[in-house]
């Protein structure tokens, strides 16, 4: 029986706890060398106890935080405890471990005092790069899971003596920019460290057996306070569903369909009703699924419970074997992980519009809106900009939906054009708002972007991976729809045509990509005012 900890030292605990994973971030984004991550802060932070449950996270990304719920635990299963050494950190990236694409790539280090295994310092890093068919590992015409990448089970990279330098090699020859996947991981490691030493001093301050206890107390205070918070909701069982364009491979649009069941303090979402899997690499995990579920669930019924293992206890997800939401460790995954995520939110919402409309948002910017550059400098370095376009926000009961953002399952920022202008090839010639792109209604949806690129080199790669193009954001309460996605190319000829939401093409000196992200949906009927249409963009 776990002792009590009065309630000024706990709340203590779990802000110094909550600290040190923000810190963990803070370490990556200063010491990272690609843009992505010192820029765009595509990263997150996590703790966990001994058993791998979540106990503190930074303020990061959704659809990381969820999964590495899961993925301390899932190492385990392959790398006992009594393997593990201080000094230690592994790193890994398979999907069926506990995560959800292989570009995210999990250094864990385990945390030792008094002589024993007390937590885990997880620091995920998206790499611009993890090898694959085709610059930036995005291969919208992949079939199965081998053409994505490089596929890291857990692989020890440092101990206490530092690094083990002919793995670090092997990781380095197989993925591109080796010099710049070599500084991430470094700062994924400072990062680990970082919190390894950021806890010996909380042990030390208050002593191993206070912070443990304390530990098991924030898991059945969040339980009990996410109890209570559901037991507010109304019971029932609600149904809901949400679409992705494609299969990714130029199939028709697959639907994600949820089944609710909300009884007393606990609920149930069951997605056995979803889509097959898909030939594409619009696939994902059902740690994804389950991520998405705790967003959701988190985001209208529990903002300030301290999201941890505990905090989850009250909540069942279930997936089927076989759909895309449990497609199996051979399908392809790249996509899945930021828009399979954001179709799986967003069939939650509409599943309880009926029961609390007043906490919901019309359908937003549910997409990475991903175009990924990748091509080489003049001395053949390899270079490559992965740039999400945030989109209108949905309008929600009080008030209309603000203009390019990110929402749900996503935080990362865009990268200045000033970075990207100094460090590749690419010249940002308008950004812009995308005028009338959002969804009549009583409350507008958020206007969408509008930017242009123009490419300064002979040759180069672009990747899209990119929704609500096929199916755009959705109104709720009488609101219409969002204007949807679209990405033109305009060569340097003068020729135009439209750029699917996956696909892989390649670009020449002086060719413009125009990139108009979708706009919210409104809320509510429209009254026939405030409704302008989308301005004409040459």
């Amino acid at each position: 029986m776990t002792a009590a900890v009065d309630p000024f030292t706990l709340e203590v605990i779990r802000n110094a706890l909550t600290a040190i994973a923000e810190e963990m971030s803070l370490v990556v984004m200063r010491s990272a060398r690609s843009p992505l991550l010192r820029e765009a802060g595509d990263l997150s932070s996590a703790l966990t106890d001994a058993s791998g449950e979540l106990i503190a996270q930074g303020r990061d990304i959704p659809m990381h935080m969820g999964v590495m719920s899961f993925t301390v635990k899932e190492f385990l299963k392959r790398v006992p405890a009594a393997r593990l050494r201080p000094g230690d950190v592994w790193f890994l990236n398979l999907p069926e471990i506990g995560g959800n694409h292989l570009p995210d790539v999990k250094a864990i280090r385990p945390v030792f005092a008094e002589g024993a295994l007390q937590a885990f310092a997880v620091s995920l890093a998206h790499w611009a790069d993890i090898g694959g068919a085709v610059p930036g590992s995005y291969v919208p015409s992949a079939t199965d899971a081998w053409q994505e990448g490089l596929r890291l089970s857990p692989l020890r990279l440092f101990s206490a003596d530092g690094p083990e330098r002919e793995k670090l090699d092997l990781v380095l020859a197989n993925v591109r920019g080796a010099d710049e996947r070599e500084g991430d991981i470094l700062a994924q490691m400072a990062a680990s460290r970082a919190a390894e030493q950021r806890l010996h001093e909380l042990f030390a301050r208050h002593g191993v057996a206070t912070v443990q206890n304390a530990i098991a107390g924030l898991h059945d205070r969040a339980e009990s306070q996410m109890r209570q918070a559901l037991a507010l909701l109304p019971e029932g069982t609600y149904e809901g569903e949400d679409w992705l364009d494609d299969d990714g491979a130029g199939g028709e649009p697959i639907p994600i369909r949820v089944r609710i069941e909300l009884a007393g303090d606990h609920a149930v979402f069951d997605f056995s009703g979803s889509g097959d899997a898909a030939r594409g690499p619009v696939n994902t995990t059902p740690f994804i699924a389950a991520a998405s579920v705790f967003y959701a669930v988190k985001a209208l019924v529990g903002p300030d419970i301290q999201p941890n293992g505990g905090c989850y206890r009250p909540l069942r997800v279930v997936t089927r074997p076989g759909s895309v939401l449990e497609p199996g460790p051979e399908r392809p995954v790249v996509g899945g992980n930021h828009e399979t995520s954001q179709r799986v939110a967003d069939a939650i919402f509409r599943a309880l519009e009926p029961a609390v409309p007043e906490l919901l948002t019309a359908g937003g910017p549910t997409t990475s809106g991903l175009l990924l550059f990748g091509g080489r400098h003049d001395d053949g370095a390899w270079t490559t900009l992965y740039e999400t376009h945030g989109g209108g926000e949905g309008a929600r009961c009080d008030r209309d939906g603000m203009p390019v953002i990110r929402v749900h399952m996503s935080n990362v920022m865009n990268t200045p054009a000033e970075v990207i202008e100094a460090e590749y090839p690419i010249r940002v010639e308008r950004h812009a708002l995308r005028r009338g792109s959002g969804g009549a209604g009583a409350h507008r949806g958020g206007d969408g972007l509008h930017r242009e690129y123009r490419v300064l080199a002979d040759d180069m790669s672009l990747t899209s991976m990119f929704e609500r193009a096929v199916v755009p954001p959705y109104g709720l309460q009488g609101g219409a729809a969002g204007a949807p996605f679209r990405v033109r190319i305009i060569t340097a000829s003068g020729e135009t045509y439209a750029l699917p939401g996956k696909a892989n093409v390649r670009l020449g000196r002086d060719d413009r990509v125009i990139v108009d992200s979708c706009g919210g949906g409104g809320y509510g009927p429209p009254d026939g005012a405030g409704n302008a249409k989308e301005e004409s963009v040459p």
